[in-house]
């Protein structure tokens, strides 16, 4: 199934820079900022963008509807109840606590559903302009080259992005005290963390709790580039749901199989359910 007047990605990713340009880097490090009453982060210009790239979507697919972090609970669970012939899923500003203190470290992240599925993705980091896209079974690309392939170590030796907040506390003690890989980092985005394990910058993920918003974009993208995801629990990582789900990722096939193994032996030896 395809969603009426669906855009081409590339008129979809001019979209998302435009508004990026025009909306978020002009209040970079200039922007006031208030807190949800779940205590997260939002600035002025999450809703800024939000609004100016709904329009922009609009023009260019006026047939398919937007759902975006910054809307009500029960506003998104309305797009995603009736999301079947097409659904815009959008974070307009990933890393919300980088860009308020001056992080430049954020990004625009969109991706189109169809009948459950994310069929193209963006990407967007502004301060460096790298746009990371995709679509389904055609590939994935930071601008205009192909992303996946390239040299991947083994575990002892790979790097790895490892948000330890979220994650249950027995496997974050473990990751934390006996290691398996050799370095690790955590930069704050999650879009942006999916795509920079497509493009081999770093070689393992694990993140214990993440929205559809902040997943939907980026595991396309690292799909498509070859990739392999799965939850702690070994389930598809992309739903199109409101709960929070865990995500376990890496370019290499093998890598991915060690990196599941030893988490889930960790998490069991801790005495901690995995998810």
């Amino acid at each position: 199934m395809s969603a009426p007047g669906r855009p081409e990605l590339a008129a979809v990713a001019e979209c998302v820079r435009r508004v990026a340009d025009a909306e978020l880097l002009p209040r970079y490090e200039r922007v006031g900022h208030t807190f949800k009453a779940d205590g997260s982060l939002v600035t002025e210009a999450d809703t800024a963008c939000q609004e100016a790239l709904t329009a922009e979507l609009a023009r260019l697919a006026p047939a398919i509807p937007l759902m975006g972090e910054e809307m009500t609970a029960t506003e998104q669970a309305g797009h995603l109840a009736g999301g079947e012939a097409g659904l815009w899923i959008l974070d307009p500003l990933d890393g919300t606590g980088n860009f308020a203190v001056g992080i430049p470290f954020f990004s625009i992240s969109l991706a189109l559903v169809v009948a459950g599925r994310v069929e193209l993705a963006v990407v967007y980091h502004p301060t460096t302009g790298e746009c990371f896209t995709a679509e389904r079974g055609a590939g994935a690309w930071l601008g205009d080259e192909p992303l996946g392939g390239g040299f991947q170590p083994d575990l002892g030796h790979a790097s790895a992005l490892v948000d330890f907040k979220r994650l249950p506390a027995g496997l974050a003690a473990a990751l934390a005290t006996h290691p398996p890989y050799r370095s690790q980092r955590s930069f704050g985005s999650v879009a942006l963390d999916w795509c920079w394990v497509a493009a081999g910058r770093c070689h393992l993920y694990v993140h214990g709790g993440q929205k559809v918003w902040d997943l939907a974009a980026g595991s396309l993208i690292l799909s498509e580039a070859g990739g392999h995801a799965a939850t702690l629990e070994g389930e598809p990582v992309f739903e199109p749901a409101l709960a929070s789900r865990s995500a376990v990722a890496a370019l290499d096939g093998d890598l991915f199989t060690q990196w599941q193994a030893w988490l889930r032996a960790a998490g069991e030896g801790s005495g901690a359910s995995p998810g």
